[in-house]
């Protein structure tokens, strides 16, 4: 599985992204999230990007549901990676459509990224 879901404290998760994204475990990890977000109210995310390769091409991205759907349970997204994701990872965060702030940082701020998460 090229994404996993950590509980890292209070509302906050760490979402490790590794290799190739497939649909089918975003679909798992959203759901995760979501069974979170009930249990505990909105939670912010703090996503990794290691060894990133980018999305499936053969998947169907454009399924907007979750976000649609369940989008305004997540209030943060601080997203860390190689500069080269900046863009795309951000589109695919749909950053400017969100109630909640989402921010990119270099793959060497994750402290900075964990301190403005928690602002």
């Amino acid at each position: 599985m090229a994404i996993q879901l950590h509980h890292e404290h209070d509302n906050v998760f760490r979402v490790d992204i590794r290799g190739t994204l497939v649909r089918r475990d975003l679909q798992a990890c959203e759901q995760q999230v979501l069974d979170a977000a009930q249990r505990m109210g909105d939670v912010r995310l703090l996503v990794v990007l290691r060894d990133f390769e980018g999305w499936d091409v053969r998947d169907n991205w454009r399924d907007l549901s979750f976000y649609v759907n369940h989008g305004d349970t997540i209030e943060r997204i601080a997203i860390v990676g190689d500069g080269q994701w900046r863009d795309l990872a951000l589109m695919f965060a749909s950053a400017d459509l969100r109630k909640g702030p989402v921010e990119y940082f270099d793959q060497d701020a994750i402290a900075e990224a964990r301190t403005w998460l928690s602002q």
